[in-house]
């Protein structure tokens, strides 16, 4: 599948002038509020028509203004979560799930009613009513709707918006499991660092209605200027893969584009995927091999670009291995080991700081 949108509209003093390109799995629109994340997706399902636009999914042009194709929003098989669950009260929740399927192409293949719910983990909630759910249960329940609707398309507008911490804990694994097993392609909406670090394939910054990147999102999450806007959340996403287990030291080792890593052991066997997320807040720097010291990961690399922040404190890129780290230090700190761009580096992470930062992939 692959997904390309060229948008142009404006609402009142706000301009939207946005295209990307994007192949399957789940594509992140991350941006501010305001930068025009919604407006996109609200185009992509035909829920607003633009000025001039072109979005085509999978070879299917669904709207090109130029040449006045349109395709109505119920015929674009676009599965749609908003923020907001929006289940039918009245209904059970196996009820909610089969309306779905009022939607769904009669001879398309797709998920069914026993798949999705053993995806989502929602079998014991099939006889309640909305009412009594959890903000996550709802959510769970409005993805399951969705997909038994069949779609080429889902669309997440910030479904973890609305909810607390505890939730949003609570359906992450969820929807690392619908990225992972549900074969749909997604779009998702955030401007949580956190979600789309841990969700997302591809990266599409917005920036006051432009488009100012796209591409792989463990490429683009270390941009410096992602890294300015995340302040003390700003962080690097490397994909890595469990080649071992030390049971005796208690670590588990990974292989990634940056080198080896050893983390607290995890409960996953050789050869499976993880996602790991390293802050620049937990990431010293030795311009020495460092001696004997309590940190486990040691990671050789070059400085490309150094960038003061607006605390004063120091902001580094480094090119370990063809993975890029961020680190954060001070100015103290960077004019004591005399780095520059060019100057070759340790980058320092303890395992302990790894911890619980691996979701399975």
């Amino acid at each position: 599948m692959r997904l390309s949108v060229e948008v142009e509209h404006r609402l009142g003093e706000f301009a939207l002038q946005a295209a990307f390109d994007a192949p399957s799995g789940v594509t992140a629109l991350f941006g501010r509020s305001g930068s025009g994340k919604t407006t996109l997706v609200n185009v992509i399902g035909g829920l607003l028509r633009p000025g001039r636009g072109r979005v085509v999914v999978d070879g299917v042009v669904l709207l090109d203004t130029d040449d006045g194709t349109e395709i109505p929003c119920h015929r674009r098989r676009i599965g749609y979560v908003f923020q907001e669950a929006r289940l039918f009260p009245h209904l059970t929740v196996r009820q909610n799930l089969l309306f779905g399927r009022f939607f769904a192409p009669r001879r398309e293949r797709g998920p069914d009613l026993p798949g999705v719910v053993d995806l989502l983990g929602i079998g014991h909630l099939l006889a309640r009513r909305p009412a009594g759910l959890s903000g996550g249960e709802r959510q769970r329940v409005a993805i399951g709707r969705a997909l038994l609707s069949k779609p080429r398309l889902l669309l997440m507008d910030e479904p973890l918006a609305s909810l607390d911490a505890a939730r949003k804990a609570e359906i992450l694994p969820y929807l690392e499991r619908l990225r992972d097993e549900a074969a749909v392609p997604i779009v998702y909406v955030s401007h949580a660092m956190a979600e789309v670090a841990r969700l997302a394939d591809t990266l599409v910054l917005l920036e006051a209605g432009r488009v100012i990147a796209a591409g792989p999102a463990s490429d683009l999450v270390s941009r410096l200027d992602v890294a300015r806007a995340e302040g003390d959340e700003a962080s690097a996403v490397l994909e890595a893969e469990v080649i071992g287990h030390d049971a005796e030291l208690g670590v588990t080792v990974l292989s990634s584009r940056a080198g080896e890593l050893r983390i607290p052991s995890l409960n996953l066997p050789a050869g499976a995927r993880s996602r790991v997320r390293i802050y620049a807040r937990d990431v010293l720097l030795a311009v020495d091999p460092p001696g004997r010291i309590s940190a486990m990961n040691v990671l050789p690399g070059t400085v490309s670009t150094i960038e003061e922040l607006p605390d004063g404190s120091m902001m580094l890129q480094l090119d370990c291995g063809d993975a890029r780290l961020l680190s954060r230090i001070t100015r103290g700190s960077l004019r004591a080991l005399g780095l520059r761009p060019g100057s070759p580096a340790y980058a320092v992470v303890k395992a302990a700081a790894l911890a619980d930062r691996l979701p399975a992939i």
